[in-house]
């Protein structure tokens, strides 16, 4: 199926009449730009595409995974998901929902005739739009292996973000994890109280404003509970809601830029 000589290579190199996903006349616009792109790509590469999904691969991935894996450069819907992608399950969702990301030193199985192969990669998993609001695929490049970048402060945080804006709390999680943080979301205070008594966490990063109780109430409860807890509260009142408490607290007024956010995370970090 695949053309001679070296990479790299395009869509029209190949003959796609033996493949479910047909003939490249046939196919939406960013499936041919995005298959071009991974073909040309000298990094082993992948493309998952639609719902199934159909899985293409560029010649740099088949000659990482072997003959086992199938033909160059693939072209359906495989019956075990490929080594990359059932790695990234987490990223690999991000994605799909479309944002880009990044799985560090991440090892792969490759099964060769008579052989078990391991290989570290990092993925890089980037979304492929088909319109405003829509994916539909995603390219996953293997790139060397490098570490994770080291939270500022330090270490890496345990943090629980409290936004019932969903937008808001999956943007504000994202970027709390490409700050090499952990983080979990919630929308609900009552949902926070659950994930507070069943774990611990260095921070609690909530909006002011929120259903059935205020930002403020969840926090003094919380603190209840755990009374090393770091608190940091958003708001678009800035910080008229909060000069009388009780207790430590730092807090953002929205909208906040991103080296805000850092910033205050650092001042947490160095209080501790």
């Amino acid at each position: 199926m695949s053309a001679s000589g070296a990479f790299p290579r395009s869509v029209t190199d190949y003959d796609w009449s033996a493949t479910r996903v047909g003939p490249p006349e046939s196919w939406a616009l960013p499936l041919r730009i995005a298959a071009d792109l991974l073909f040309a790509n000298p990094l082993p590469a992948l493309l998952a595409w639609g719902p199934a999904p159909y899985i293409l691969f560029n010649e740099a991935y088949g000659e990482l995974a072997g003959p086992g894996y199938g033909r160059v450069p693939g072209g359906g819907v495989p019956p075990v998901m490929p080594p990359p992608l059932a790695a990234a399950r987490d990223a690999l969702d991000r994605a799909w929902r479309g944002t880009p990301a990044v799985q560090h030193d991440t090892a792969l199985a490759f099964v060769r005739p008579g052989e078990r192969n391991e290989e570290r990669h990092d993925l890089v998993l980037v979304p492929v739009r088909t319109g405003p609001g829509e994916v539909g695929g995603v390219m996953c490049t293997l790139a060397p292996a490098t570490a994770a970048p080291a939270a500022a402060g330090g270490g890496a945080l345990r943090i629980l973000v409290v936004e019932d804006n969903l937008d808001s709390q999956y943007l504000v999680c994202e970027m709390l994890r490409a700050f090499g943080h952990e983080a979990d979301g919630v929308g609900h205070p009552d949902d926070a109280l659950a994930r507070l008594a069943a774990n611990q966490y260095d921070i609690l990063f909530s909006d002011v404003s929120l259903p059935g109780m205020s930002g403020v109430e969840l926090a003094r409860k919380a603190l209840a509970g755990q009374p090393g807890l770091r608190v940091i509260f958003a708001s678009g009142y800035g910080d008229t809601l909060l000069r009388h408490l009780d207790f430590p607290y730092l807090s953002l007024t929205k909208p906040y830029e991103i080296e805000q956010l850092q910033a205050a995370l650092d001042q947490v970090s160095a209080r501790s």
